[in-house]
């Protein structure tokens, strides 16, 4: 379990790192948008109050708790689980990507009361309208880990129950 502490601690402070030196040290909350290598990269100020894409986003102290809760809840169960299950590296790094990113979101949510959402990236005559961060990233990549590299282990492999025989 140390890789996925180690995983999760790793995200986390550089998601925190990020959200400061770009929201507080730009001033990007003042600033609102920074054009760093337009189209394709753009800081743009966002407070999410929902999960992905502002989805079940609300205005009520509630929903704020909730969605803190619902984050502390999955990250003590997929520990759990990836303790339990002593599943392989990769899908131990998963989980340190989730449980990283998630717990980054949640202090967002304590401290200020919704996620500050900061990058924007666009291509190809496409406008992305919305913004994201480096836990967001790193929830979807863990989420997308644990779904490709884990499963039900292999059994052992059966040995042989007759004694082999010892040729002269």
């Amino acid at each position: 379990m140390r890789l996925v502490a180690l995983v999760a601690l790793g995200i986390f402070v550089l998601d925190q790192v990020t959200k400061v030196a770009v929201v507080f040290g730009l001033n990007l909350i003042e600033r609102g948008v920074i054009n760093v290598l337009p189209p394709y990269l753009t800081f743009r100020m966002a407070w999410n109050q929902g999960v992905n894409f502002g989805l079940f986003a609300s205005g009520a102290d509630v929903m704020r708790w909730v969605l803190i809760a619902v984050a502390l809840a999955i990250s003590a169960w997929v520990w759990h689980w990836t303790a339990r299950e002593g599943q392989n590296p990769r899908a131990r790094i998963a989980a340190g990507l989730l449980i990283g990113g998630a717990l980054g979101n949640v202090v967002d949510r304590v401290a200020y009361g919704a996620v500050a959402d900061f990058l924007n990236m666009s291509c190809c005559g496409i406008e992305n309208p919305y913004a994201f961060n480096v836990a967001d990233i790193s929830i979807f990549a863990g989420a997308i880990g644990l779904v490709l590299f884990t499963g039900t282990p292999k059994p052992p492999a059966k040995r042989r129950s007759t004694p082999r025989r010892k040729t002269p």
